[in-house]
């Protein structure tokens, strides 16, 4: 399964539909310069969009619906969704991050990037350093090293 290519058809059908999105994760670290292996999508999005947005995700075949998991105390909200592609039986993961009043200022602080496709609303630099600091795992660290570094630069 091509993440690239999943990840652009969801996009335009975020688009089509005007549905407010913030980029996260493995792949808004891409767009940052930062490019690893990453094996799902990550989007933070408003909790009031969730029913819409698994709509918009369903119809690009994410249809094994994992549900709502909670981390940090219920700051950290993801919804997820799978899509297994039918010929090698691989899963693609859909995390749906939910903005709670602990994060808020990550989705206020949300920026359009230019790329091939058009363009994309990306969670900020300093936006994902808090995401990642709440839950700090090894990558994560490695990662706000990197963030840090472009808000130093800029």
């Amino acid at each position: 399964m091509d993440l690239l290519n999943e990840f652009k058809q969801l996009v335009a059908e975020f688009h089509q539909e005007k549905m407010e999105y913030a980029l996260c994760g493995g792949l808004a670290m891409a767009l940052y310069a930062f490019p690893r292996a990453t094996l799902d999508i990550d989007v933070l999005i408003e909790p009031e969009a969730l029913e819409k947005a698994k709509s918009l995700a369903k119809k690009c075949g994410f249809v094994w619906d994992a549900g709502l998991m909670s981390f940090s105390k219920g700051s950290i909200k993801i919804y997820r969704l799978t899509k297994i592609d039918p010929d090698s039986r691989e899963p693609l993961m859909l995390d749906m991050l939910l903005t709670t009043p602990e994060i808020r200022d990550v989705w206020d602080s949300r920026q359009i990037l230019t790329w091939d496709e058009g363009s994309l609303q990306v969670v900020s630099p300093k936006g994902l350093i808090k995401l990642k600091s709440m839950r700090s795992s090894g990558q994560d660290l490695d990662d706000i090293k990197n963030l840090e570094r472009i808000i130093h630069e800029s």
